[in-house]
């Protein structure tokens, strides 16, 4: 049991709720829909089908609070991103489906502002796009590159920035040009969850917390077993991502990645007026071993990326944040992209697990016969991606046949995970190598050569 918030991430600690649980389950129930996590997905899924039809009767069960888990530990982006390139998407799903998910996704964005308004969802949404920036000459093949797919678009050169046009934005150390991405905004994902899981009340919505779902039941009715009863219903939709691992059959399906943040101090206005960063935009490199930054609204940088270690057996252990290495690491990199922040204390530092598919492909798997959806698979790039899943196994519950429910993603299975002791090794080895990549092509200013084993195992 939960029994006090100690720890939880600086978006929950501001999210501006009282974080108070709602009762648990108290015996056995009933109900329409059961869905198993109270993050972005499964109360994406339950405002859909109570916006439809508001006499459905959906219970969520979670078995810490809203927004506990990834939905409340991100870095803020609510992005069009997708797990695979495009190019990788549409070589695995053809060109068509390929672009008709892609138009879901940039569509996915703009629909979350929409309901954050009509909801009086206070998430400091703000549409500021992403550069991707190439930190140095080590990144100069893969900006030619990304450079190359946007000029044969129209309006792509716009996109693209050399040395001088990106320190008119924002001025990193030794950076030598970007890409934008305009269809991304910075967001309060605290803010998002917990407002969102508020409105799913309003429109009748039961949320249950502390309460721990310790199997799935597939059958008609499908059950969830939970340390204090059992939910029946037509429909039960696991919403887990990561966190699913710990039920059974579905350890091999994710491996569950740690992700670390840390945060500044607010920084004073001679530092702003030194990095400029006026627009906000949201910060990622080329980096194999992942970044991504956020200029938050209060003026502190957020700073997150993997480095955390894989632990045996998906385990999760309770309490990520005291991997204070990988926090360490985090600030150093901080301080090679803005050298001004050597005297800025960071205040707060936190983590979460992303769900990271054998094939990178999020996946909806629905099956009718036994009543059970499950739904995830983000690999990070969840924030909007989870509404478009929301919106998609709502109307997959009630039976309609729309453009989501023809996508690529809905009965998509991805290969299972090796089993242990090879499930460990080989992640590992890879995160090591990736790393040991990066460093290398920072010191030399040559790109990683793409041949070494940890890369070649990385991409497939």
């Amino acid at each position: 049991m939960l029994t006090d918030h100690a720890g939880q991430s600086y978006w929950l600690e501001t999210s501006g709720d009282d974080l108070a649980p709602r009762p648990g389950l108290t015996g056995d129930t009933h109900a329409d829909v059961a869905i198993v996590g109270a993050g972005f997905t499964g109360l994406w899924t339950a405002y859909y089908l109570l916006r439809a039809d508001p006499g459905l009767d959906v219970v969520v069960v979670e078995a810490e609070i809203a927004g506990f888990g990834a939905s409340g530990r991100n870095g803020g982006w609510c992005s069009a991103f997708f797990p695979l390139e495009e190019e990788a998407l549409a070589d695995r799903v053809g060109p068509d489906p390929a672009a008709a998910l892609l138009a879901e996704l940039r569509g996915a964005v703009g629909e979350v502002e929409r309901v954050a308004a009509a909801e009086e969802i206070a998430c400091e949404f703000r549409r500021v796009g992403a550069l991707h920036v190439a930190l140095g000459p080590e990144h100069r093949p893969e900006l030619r590159a990304e450079a190359r797919r946007l000029r044969g678009r129209p309006g792509g050169d716009r996109l693209v920035l050399d040395a001088e046009g990106l320190a008119s934005r924002v001025r990193i150390a030794g950076a030598i040009g970007a890409v934008l991405h305009p269809e991304c905004a910075a967001i309060h994902p605290g803010r998002l969850v917990r407002g969102l899981a508020r409105a799913v009340e309003r429109l009748g919505g039961r949320l249950v917390e502390q309460t721990r779902v310790e199997a799935v039941e597939p059958g008609r009715p499908a059950a969830l077993r939970t340390e204090a009863g059992t939910v029946r219903a037509r429909w039960v939709v696991v919403a887990t991502e990561a966190y699913g691992v710990a039920l059974p059959g579905m350890r091999r399906r994710l491996v569950p990645m740690t992700s670390t943040i840390v945060l500044t101090e607010p920084l004073p206005p001679s530092f702003w007026n030194r990095v400029g960063w006026a627009g906000g935009e949201c910060l990622s490199s080329y980096r194999r071993s992942v970044d991504y930054l956020q200029r938050t609204p209060d003026g502190r940088i957020l700073f997150g990326g993997r480095g955390a270690p894989y632990h045996f057996g998906s385990h999760i252990p309770r309490h990520l944040e005291r991997d204070t290495r990988t926090q360490l690491m985090l600030q150093a990199q901080a301080r090679r992209w803005f050298p001004d922040l050597e005297e800025a204390r960071f205040t707060h530092g936190w983590a979460g697990v992303v769900g990271v598919p054998r094939d990178f492909m999020p996946s909806i798997d629905h099956d009718p016969a036994v009543g059970v959806v499950v739904a995830g698979g983000y690999v990070g790039d969840g924030v909007s991606t989870t509404n478009l899943f929301g919106r998609t196994v709502a109307e997959l519950i009630r039976g309609e046949t729309t453009s989501r429910t023809g996508l690529p993603v809905v009965g998509h299975r991805s290969p299972a995970w090796e089993p242990e002791p090879l499930r460990w090794l080989g992640v590992r080895y890879v995160q090591r190598g990736l790393l040991a990549a990066d460093r290398r092509a920072g010191r030399s200013g040559r790109p990683p050569s793409g041949r070494t084993l940890a890369e070649r195992l990385y991409r497939h």
